[in-house]
């Protein structure tokens, strides 16, 4: 399977927030989304970086609670590893599980498709060795 089933299936929704948003604008975004992560969008919808729940508690570990009046800028995450809808789910899986984030941009050509999660990747993962399961239980009886 490949990350283009997973966006098929979750869709190509992005939350993103602006560099220059505070770090209070940007948590409420987070909340509001129920989610985990956005992405950090430049000019021409350049990927500049990943602002996630991690980045926000560690600004109020190093700064206190007036990270939440510093611009995103200053706490995201900028090395952002991208992925391609042709990649495969174990390959994400590995460089996700490696580097130790959560979140990856599915890009393609410049262009942003969309999001994946590792908890996407993991539901998709365990939903392939249901149907692989179903499949050799059909083939056993019929055999």
């Amino acid at each position: 399977m490949t990350v283009a089933s997973i966006l098929k299936t979750k869709g190509t929704n992005v939350v993103t927030v602006q560099p220059g948003q505070r770090l209070l604008e940007a948590s409420r975004v987070l909340h509001q989304h129920r989610i985990g992560a956005a992405l950090v969008l430049g000019p021409g919808n350049r990927i500049l970086g990943v602002l996630s729940e991690r980045d926000i508690v560690r600004a109020v570990a190093e700064v206190g609670t007036a990270a939440f009046d510093c611009p995103i800028n200053d706490f995201m995450t900028t090395n952002v590893k991208t992925c391609r809808p042709s990649d495969s789910i174990e390959l994400v899986m590995e460089v996700m599980t490696k580097a130790r984030f959560r979140h990856m941009p599915v890009v393609e050509d410049g262009q942003l498709l969309g999001v994946i999660s590792i908890g996407d990747v993991v539901k998709r993962r365990i939903d392939d060795s249901e149907h692989e399961a179903e499949a050799l239980k059909r083939y056993i009886v019929a055999g």
